[in-house]
C-alpha cells in the first residue's frame, strides 16, 4: 500500500475545460484510519472538499466546489494510489459528475515543498 496522504499537496498534470480543477489548482489531504478528505482552490476553483474513504491505495469520494464564475458543482471520484520512483504520490482518477453532464480521467501529483532560502 502506498503511503498516507495526509499533510500532502498536491495538483493535477494536466488543465481541463473552464470550470473544472487545473494545473492552478492544488488539493491539500488529511487521512486518518481509512477516512480522506481535501480543501483545494485554485484556477477557476474558488473553494471545493472532498470526503471518502481508503481502501489499500483506492480512493473513494465525493467532491463539491464553488467556481469563479459562482457556479457549484459536485460529483464522484474513484483513485488509485501510486508511489512514483521520485518518492512522489500519484493519484490515477476516474471522475463522473453528479451535479450535470460529463465524467473523465485525471491524473494528479504530489508537489514537493518549495524550499527557498531568505538573505
Amino acid at each position: 500500500m502506498a503511503r498516507s496522504l495526509g499533510g500532502l499537496v498536491l495538483a493535477p498534470v494536466a488543465d481541463r475545460s473552464p470550470g473544472q480543477v487545473g494545473t492552478r489548482t492544488r488539493f491539500a489531504y488529511h487521512e486518518q484510519d481509512g477516512r480522506i478528505r481535501a480543501e483545494y482552490a485554485g484556477g477557476d476553483v474558488v473553494r471545493g472538499q472532498l470526503a471518502g474513504t481508503r481502501a489499500g491505495d483506492r480512493l473513494d469520494f465525493r467532491y463539491v466546489q464553488l467556481e469563479r464564475d459562482g457556479g457549484t458543482a459536485s460529483g464522484h471520484c474513484v483513485s488509485t494510489v501510486v508511489d512514483l520512483p521520485d518518492g512522489r504520490v500519484r493519484l490515477e482518477e476516474a471522475w463522473e459528475w453528479e451535479s450535470q453532464e460529463g465524467s473523465g480521467t485525471s491524473v494528479v501529483e504530489q508537489l514537493l515543498p518549495d524550499v527557498t532560502s531568505a538573505t
